[in-house]
């Protein structure tokens, strides 16, 4: 399928280096930036722009990955002149409704993972979830995601604005815990590789056992002995404290 790229950050890199590996054609990139439409653009050996009415016209396929905030003032322009194409948007909370009144034919294509530009992803396990305000468009981005993905599933707006926030706990909030040990461990000159067994062990447990079930620390007894000993080890860091204290009984709740 002839595909332009709306956007170049980290998912349009990923998605469309997947798009093109799975032999679909990119027809071009957008990016405000021309270090960025550059970039991907090389990357994918296709043309790249920063004016969209540069963008090429007769694709069949548009796939617009922008921030959020962005969303609706460039699938309104992206859409003048191209009215035959399907557009997708690739945000997870965002509504499907953001092309109503702008694009006859469009839809949402949400990849649920983390993507960065310098770390290249296998796309066959990631779930790909997809919605299209027609049968027949569903079934073409039916058949795109599954080029890349053993998991397409169909999920409205408010499934898939459930997904995005589930995905912001497992993730980015998950991630944020890792930065704070990184930061705990070397001010006290201990490497932070050391947490590499404990966190893939974690995430390994989830696989086969509930995540509750899985949960293991002094919140889960809510231990005040050695929970005071640690809130009295972030002293130098107050909200680190709170963010513990909260934590704690959240875990302690959730096992009730």
């Amino acid at each position: 399928m002839r595909v332009a790229m709306v956007g170049a950050g980290r998912l349009a890199t990923q998605l469309g280096t997947a798009l093109a590996k799975a032999g679909h054609e990119v027809a071009g990139v957008y990016s405000r930036t021309a270090a960025s439409a550059s970039a991907l653009g090389q990357r994918l050996e296709c043309p790249w722009t920063t004016d969209l009415d540069a963008l090429p016209r007769d694709a069949v396929l548009y796939i617009v990955a922008v921030k959020d905030d962005a969303l609706g003032e460039v699938a309104r322009r992206v859409a003048q002149g191209r009215e035959g194409a399907l557009f997708v948007h690739t945000a997870g909370s965002m509504p499907m409704e953001v092309w109503r009144g702008v694009a006859p034919r469009h839809g949402v294509m949400y990849p649920m993972q983390t993507f960065s530009r310098e770390r290249d992803v296998d796309f066959s396990p990631i779930p790909i979830y997809i919605e299209a305000n027609g049968a027949d468009d569903l079934e073409v981005l039916r058949r795109v995601a599954s080029s890349l993905s053993a998991r397409v599933r169909e999920a409205d707006s408010a499934q898939r604005r459930a997904l995005h926030l589930a995905a912001v706990f497992a993730c980015n909030f998950a991630n944020h815990m890792y930065a704070i040990s990184h930061h705990l461990l070397a001010e006290a000159g201990l490497p932070f590789e050391d947490m590499l067994p404990l966190i893939d062990e974690t995430a390994a447990k989830v696989h086969a056992l509930n995540p509750t079930d899985a949960q293991t620390g002094p919140a889960v007894r809510y231990d005040r002995g050695v929970m005071e000993r640690h809130l009295s080890a972030l002293g130098k860091h107050p909200e680190w404290q709170e963010l513990y204290e909260r934590i704690s009984k959240s875990i302690y709740h959730d096992k009730l």
